[in-house]
């Protein structure tokens, strides 16, 4: 069975840049609460490549990807100060990648790959 892993990309449509340096955490559903299994910074491409840490076998189920935009130099004066994805992974689905496009008064996501 394959594992889970999952990886991000942040961009400024506004500016048509990566976004450097926002800090993401990744969460696993566990009954009524949310539990850290992951977390990261993007890089100067505006990627994190994996936040499941290597060797983990994270099983299926509700993911929630947290961009704290607050902390982002670049995107500091923002409207939105932290933007939450919530997405469902099966188990054994190999690899997601969860892309956040940013605009000053809105954001989009899709399922990449």
């Amino acid at each position: 069975m394959k594992r889970i892993s999952l990886s991000t990309h942040v961009l400024d449509t506004a500016r048509g840049r990566p976004v450097e340096s926002c800090p993401v955490v990744l969460e696993r559903r566990e009954g009524d609460a949310w539990v850290a299994v992951g977390i990261g910074r993007t890089d100067i491409d505006g990627r994190i490549p994996e936040l499941i840490p290597d060797g983990d076998a994270a099983p299926g189920g509700r993911y929630r990807v947290t961009f704290d935009l607050e902390s982002t130099p670049t995107v500091a004066d923002g409207w939105y100060p932290e933007v939450s994805i919530v997405v469902n992974l099966a188990d054994g689905s190999g690899h997601s990648h969860v892309p956040l496009l940013l605009a000053p008064f809105g954001f989009s996501t899709y399922r990449g790959s």
